[in-house]
């Protein structure tokens, strides 16, 4: 899993792109609902925590240029947004509003005999998955198509039973994609039953690595698992220009070879590793 111990504070982090991203985030949960925000009856509660946590103490205190609140309201000064410190009843509208104030997504995990399942979620950066599949899922579920999943499992849900509260535990994951919006439910993936067109010619112009900050935070009250991510999109033309196109080169292929060689697949490099591996060596 490859993850280290972070701070609490560095739970949410903000870039100097944060109103583009933020009207980004607004415009797809206008166009997206159904699939960017979910929540169970059984996730209220956690989904109430966090936006009570977010908007009433950590944003004002952490970034008390960007965020200030009184007794009754959190105000966003970047965006110009004026909220209730009180969480909304519906949990949609909550988790819209989280996701109206930060970048990053979040899927809200409770502990059951059978395992770690999704209860709630807002997500507008999906990778090559719908969110509102994961919803009532377990971890094990949620993770079926990931090769060599089955390997790192149990060690997942005992790391998420032994998370304690005030502890926080990061990890980054990356991808190539081909397709440049950060919204994006299919076609990042190969699955078993998909196409496969080996070896095609990409647009490099259209072409990114897509790295996921992921966080793991444990929720006081509800005991809930926060699991949240901010995505960032790099040019892969960037990438080269600053001469680290061999290196990247090399961690392509080094998908084949991995302790997961099926991620070769998974992520599509045998689709777009040819042509881009030759860019970024030319």
């Amino acid at each position: 899993m490859a993850l280290k111990s972070t701070a609490p504070s560095d739970l949410i982090r903000i870039d100097s792109n944060y109103l583009s991203r933020i009207q980004g985030r607004k415009a797809a949960m206008d166009k997206h609902e159904d699939h960017a925000l979910g929540c169970l009856p059984c996730g209220v509660e956690a989904v109430q925590e966090v936006y009570s946590y977010l908007l009433g103490e950590y944003l004002p205190i952490r970034y008390p240029t960007l965020f200030s609140r009184d007794d009754k309201f959190f105000r966003n000064l970047v965006t110009g947004a004026c909220i209730s410190l009180l969480p909304p009843d519906d949990p949609i509208v909550a988790l819209r509003r989280i996701g109206e104030t930060v970048e990053d997504d979040m899927f809200f995990l409770r502990e059951t005999p059978d395992g770690h399942q999704c209860i709630a979620f807002v997500c507008c950066c999906p990778s090559g998955f719908d969110p509102a599949t994961k919803i009532g899922k377990l971890l094990k579920e949620i993770h079926g198509p990931v090769p060599s999943y089955d390997r790192i499992g149990l060690s997942m849900e005992r790391y998420f039973s032994r998370l304690q509260v005030g502890k926080s535990a990061a990890r980054i994951n990356w991808s190539v994609t081909t397709d440049p919006d950060l919204f994006n439910i299919s076609g990042n993936h190969i699955n078993e039953g998909d196409q496969i067109e080996e070896n095609m010619e990409v647009d490099i112009g259209k072409t990114r690595v897509r790295m996921e900050l992921q966080t793991l935070t444990r929720m006081p009250k509800t005991r809930a698992v926060l699991f949240s991510f901010k995505t960032y999109l790099y040019p892969i033309q960037d990438i080269k220009a600053e001469g680290l196109g061999p290196d990247l080169a090399d961690a392509i292929e080094g998908l084949k070879r991995g302790n997961a060689p099926g991620m070769w697949i998974y992520k599509g490099g045998i689709r777009w590793g040819k042509s881009v591996c030759e860019y970024l060596r030319s």
